[in-house]
């Protein structure tokens, strides 16, 4: 018994003996350790300075393989086809007049702003801007170093045999214990060859195009719903119309009914009669299927029912409704279309998009480091001495890619000549649709002038005609056709007036109004 207390209290103070040489080693060795990290800490800041400085004297002289943007050639006129019709209307260009202020029609003005307000396309285009403006801020992240912060502890148990070999037959065990607090930035490419600032640039030019594209959208709704609440209001009017003559042409019939019963007139001139009337029902049937259709559109285009307000029969006339406006120079319409503006947004894109792909076939340079403090202890992780850093570099270079470089750089160019083509259909597009309307709108004018003049002869016609049946100079026939004439010339006035408001609202749009000035390039900056 004595002796294996012996032998295990030999063994117990060789143990102890051990581990108090290890702590004494582990001591010294963080004794050391801390006063060489004492020498060199103040040297840390020192050498990260300097990298800093470094990278932004490269990046200063880095390269940019993007493609220098220049406009392509406007294939439109000068001016427009007559001059005289393009200042005819006033002095004022449509992007000076809000849209509140070019209609004045107070029901107009509740409908378009309830559509801005309630369409289902235009928030699913506003929800199109915010993710193109999320895609940007992500791009745009890429720019700058990512930096995050972390932290750990550990306990570790070791067998002392593992760490003393001879010392086979022990049981006993060592305890490590490590706390680490460290801030790192994690793989930050140095952007030498603008890779990465022209993805950013890209999907910038990508985020304004979608707000332009945005815009253009909101002016097409604004002309959607003026064109269609003016041709509900013509087809109102034109149904007034065919109900009362609808009862004129009734109590004909029912006098002719009398008078074919006496024997007055023929079973013919009955006929004709009655034809008037199913053809006016015809009529009346048609326009009051076509108002409603209307009706139902204009409820999508606003997002929700029509306002119980709104007027059934409304009277209008083109000089009542609209502000006068100029139409300027086509070379104006640059500027004042989002559409254009968001084709050549687009184009600006591809030109980013080529410089990436160009800048892929040099070497990518990124850094990464950390600086923190570790300790054994947690009551003193904070203290001189602690500190731990890594500065790290990495390069790759592209050897061989079968091709796959030169295709994505292909691509982007082939893009951008399809963007290019684009554009220039778009500056095509709103010239012929500018010229379009500034002839339609003097040419409705003298049609409608000129209707007017042929429905009042249609009036007398139809007054002369019905004298001479009553005189019994012609017969019925004579009658029939006259007022046939008469209820299609009211109808195509009706038509040309409703025709000329729905171009006076598109000239409007046509010439960039409507838009609510929201400067998206100052939006795409924050």
């Amino acid at each position: 018994m004595t002796t294996t207390r012996t032998k295990r209290n030999s063994l117990g103070n060789a143990m102890a003996k051990r581990i108090a040489a290890n702590a004494v080693n582990a001591a010294n060795a963080r004794n050391v350790a801390n006063a060489a990290n004492a020498g060199n800490a103040a040297n840390v800041v020192n050498a990260i300075n300097a990298l800093i400085a470094c990278i932004a004297c490269i990046a200063l002289a880095s390269c940019n393989f993007a493609p220098r943007y220049q406009q392509p050639d406007l294939p439109i006129a000068g001016s427009y086809e007559s001059a005289d019709i393009a200042t005819a209307g006033g002095d004022r260009l449509a992007s000076e007049i809000t849209w509140q202020m070019f209609f004045r029609d107070p029901t107009l003005k509740q409908l378009i702003a309830t559509a801005l307000e309630r369409n289902r396309d235009l928030a699913a285009s506003v929800a199109r801007i915010e993710q193109a403006q999320a895609l940007y801020r992500v791009q745009r992240s890429a720019r700058f170093p990512q930096v995050v912060a972390g932290a750990d502890a550990s306990r570790s148990k070791t067998p002392l045999n593992v760490i003393e070999p001879e010392d086979s037959n022990t049981n006993a065990s060592v305890h490590f214990n490590q706390y680490n607090v460290q801030v790192a930035v994690t793989s930050f490419e140095l952007d030498f060859w603008g890779r990465v600032a022209n993805m950013a640039e890209s999907a910038r030019r990508n985020y304004l195009a979608t707000v332009q594209a945005n815009q253009a959208f909101r002016l097409s709704l604004i002309s959607n719903v003026a064109a269609t609440y003016y041709a509900i209001l013509s087809g109102d009017e034109g149904i007034a119309l065919a109900q009362h003559t609808l009862a004129t042409r009734e109590y004909a019939l029912e006098v002719a009914t009398l008078r074919l019963e006496a024997g007055a007139i023929s079973l013919v001139d009955f006929e004709h009669a009655r034809i008037l009337v199913t053809q006016a029902q015809t009529q009346l049937a048609e326009l009051q299927r076509i108002t409603g259709q209307q009706r139902d559109q204009l409820a999508v285009l606003i997002g929700g029912p029509l306002p119980v307000d709104m007027p059934e029969r409304h009277e209008v006339r083109d000089a009542d409704q609209f502000a006068t406006l100029d139409a300027g120079l086509p070379s104006s319409l640059l500027t004042l279309r989002p559409d254009i503006r968001a084709a050549e947004q687009s184009l600006r894109a591809a030109d980013a998009d080529i410089g990436a792909a160009r800048a892929d076939y040099f070497p990518r340079i990124s850094l990464t480091g950390n600086f923190g403090y570790v300790s054994p202890e947690l009551n003193d992780l904070f203290v001189p001495g602690k500190q731990t850093w890594l500065i790290a570099g990495f390069v790759t270079l592209p050897i061989f890619d079968a091709g796959r470089r030169s295709a994505q750089v292909g691509i982007s160019e082939a893009r951008r000549s399809e963007l290019v083509a684009n554009y220039q259909r778009t500056v095509q597009v709103a010239f012929r649709e500018v010229s379009d309307a500034l002839i339609a709108r003097q040419r409705l004018r003298e049609q409608i002038e000129a209707q007017e003049r042929a429905v009042a002869s249609e009036q007398r016609l139809a007054e002369a005609a019905e004298l001479r049946y009553q005189n019994g100079i012609s017969i019925y026939l004579e009658v029939v056709d006259a007022k046939r004439s008469l209820f299609a010339a009211q109808q195509q006035l009706i038509q040309l007036r409703a025709a000329a408001l729905q171009n006076g609202a598109s000239l409007y749009i046509a010439l960039g109004g409507g838009q609510d000035g929201e400067n998206a390039d100052q939006s795409a900056r924050r």
